[in-house]
């Protein structure tokens, strides 16, 4: 069977979790599905090392600098079509072969349309829509994922395939004091902090930790060295949360240092003394593996998806209760033993999500969709 793949958003230079989730999801298909050949589409070339080539696995990379996956993804697939084409973090092309499969990774937009442009919500309704409805199967990385697709397009349950997906490959605990602390050199974080990555916009509920830790701040409930690390690029909207932070009192304690490579995340999680989610909504909320893989205390909303992925290793709080975030950062700050034992359930709790199981759901589902199309069903 020829697998068809689009790549094109695994080979981004600043991954975020969807394009981690294709990179990682593509190479444990890849592994798992030597029985078969795969044709990877690519929009740019990829570096050598990002993706297997050869054995089983060919490169189509075909540029075009706009309207890439309608005209030019689309185009390939219509004359030389695979037997199965997988669509993994972004939309089906308009023309594409019968036997698809795509992964839907959130409703956020339906639910904080404020935190998007009316361009982009419009185009996230549409995709979400194209896909749900043109796919023969749809991926979704949570059931809270699977029931909104249910509430708001009518999908029916039968027609999505639930398939976890896992954090960044063999993130673990760093042990090595001299690591941890370049890191924190690298990134201005200081001895103690209280760490979030992610995109800096308005879904996140950036503000919200920020006012949390200002609260802690003021009360004097963190030792005076304990800083807040805000790490990621800067999304739309983001203005506000320079509001929130000049706002805080204690602007000087909030650090801001962009991007995280990837060799560094695991000693930047590491060396937390918590890491916080605090969403309004995700799809699923890989940054919470990550960070319970690395031992790092979690506390995350219990938005969506998020309690899914939790389970009992962190400390749950409501979203839009500035007060409950501030008092689970207190007791983490104030609780040496309670910071242990979630980092052991935290670590204990990532190590039920692989990339291997995602891929033998996803590639049955392949497989599935492919045997419907030779039986002309």
């Amino acid at each position: 069977m020829l697998i068809g793949i689009d790549a094109s958003r695994a080979v981004a230079a600043e991954r975020t979790g969807t394009e981690n989730y294709a990179l990682h999801l593509i190479r444990a298909l890849v592994a798992l599905g030597s029985a078969h050949r795969f044709r990877l589409y690519f929009n740019q070339t990829p570096s050598d090392d990002l993706l297997p080539q050869g054995d089983g696995v060919e490169w189509r990379v075909i540029p075009l600098s706009r309207l890439w996956t309608h005209l030019r993804l689309g185009w390939e697939v219509a004359i030389h079509p695979p037997d199965v084409l997988f669509v993994p973090s972004h939309v089906l092309p308009l023309i594409h072969p019968r036997r698809s499969v795509a992964t839907v990774h959130d409703l956020g937009y339906l639910y904080h349309p404020r935190a998007h442009t009316r361009r982009s919500r419009w185009y996230l309704g549409w995709a979400t829509r194209h896909n749900a409805r043109a796919a023969r199967r749809v991926i979704v990385d949570s059931l809270a994922t699977r029931d909104d697709l249910a509430r708001w397009y009518g999908v029916s349950p039968a027609k999505t395939v639930l398939a976890y997906p896992a954090g960044v490959r063999d993130l673990a605990p760093v042990a090595d004091p001299d690591e941890v602390a370049a890191v924190r050199r690298r990134y201005n974080t200081g001895a103690r902090y209280v760490l979030y990555v992610g995109t800096l916009q308005p879904r996140k509920n950036v503000e919200t930790l920020v006012r949390a830790f200002a609260r802690l701040a003021r009360r004097g409930l963190l030792p005076g060295d304990t800083r807040l690390v805000l790490a990621g690029r800067r999304g739309w909207l983001a203005e506000g949360i320079d509001r929130a932070i000049a706002a805080s009192g204690c602007a000087e304690r909030i650090v801001i240092p962009g991007y995280v490579a990837g060799e560094d995340l695991a000693a930047l999680l590491s060396g937390a003394l918590a890491f916080v989610m605090p969403s309004w909504y995700e799809g699923f909320g890989l940054p919470v593996l990550e960070a319970m893989a690395c031992g790092a205390p979690v506390v995350c909303s219990r938005a969506a998806s998020l309690p899914e992925v939790a389970g009992d290793a962190a400390l749950l709080f409501d979203p839009a209760d500035e007060g409950a975030l501030a008092e689970a950062l207190a007791r983490l700050a104030a609780e040496p033993a309670l910071r242990a034992e979630l980092a052991v359930r935290g670590m204990r709790r990532a190590r039920a999500f692989t990339w291997e199981r995602c891929a033998e759901i996803v590639l049955s589902t392949l497989e599935e969709v492919a045997s419907e199309g030779a039986r002309g069903t």
